[in-house]
């Protein structure tokens, strides 16, 4: 096998490893009643109102990020020369900023069914905009969302060899 054949299986393997480490935090999170935040539902309902279609759709879709995403923590780990857990870690917070503060706040302006912060709910836009740090889904969703991206990040640090 390649050296490229390699990493790309690297990145596929820890990709869904630590993307469902994520989407497990998140998802205890919404259970415990700690965030409201469910990334799946918001990707999948990009293309449907249907809820139960968009939460299905949306964790395909949420698993296909995952890798993307995976592939760009690769690139990252291997301009510095190296990997680990903690580095990881700390891409990973850096990737949970950029969410909280740029992704998730520009969804009321992207998203086809995220009503606006400003005119509110719409027969199409039903769903709550996130706003600032995603503060709308629950006080304590910015460092749910957090410790979910370290975790992710920590996931792939660790998975991945260089």
């Amino acid at each position: 096998m390649t050296a490229a054949a390699a990493a790309i299986v690297q990145i596929l393997v820890w990709g869904i490893v630590a993307t469902l480490a994520m989407n497990a935090v998140m998802f205890s999170s919404q259970n415990l009643g700690w965030s409201r935040l469910n990334m799946p539902l918001l990707l999948g309902t990009f293309f449907t109102d249907d809820r139960a279609a968009a939460n299905t759709l949306g964790f395909f879709l949420y698993v296909i990020l995952g890798w993307l995403i995976a592939f760009f923590y690769y690139l990252v780990f291997a301009l510095i020369g190296a990997a680990g857990w903690w580095r990881g870690a700390l891409v990973g917070l850096g990737h949970g900023v950029l969410v909280l503060t740029a992704i998730l706040p520009l969804l009321a302006y992207m998203h086809p069914r995220v009503a606006s912060e400003y005119d509110g709910p719409t027969a199409k836009k039903r769903l709550e905009p996130p706003g600032f740090l995603a503060l709308h889904y629950g006080r304590n969703t910015p460092l749910v969302t957090l410790a979910a991206h370290v975790v992710y990040g920590a996931v792939l640090g660790a998975g991945f060899a260089f």
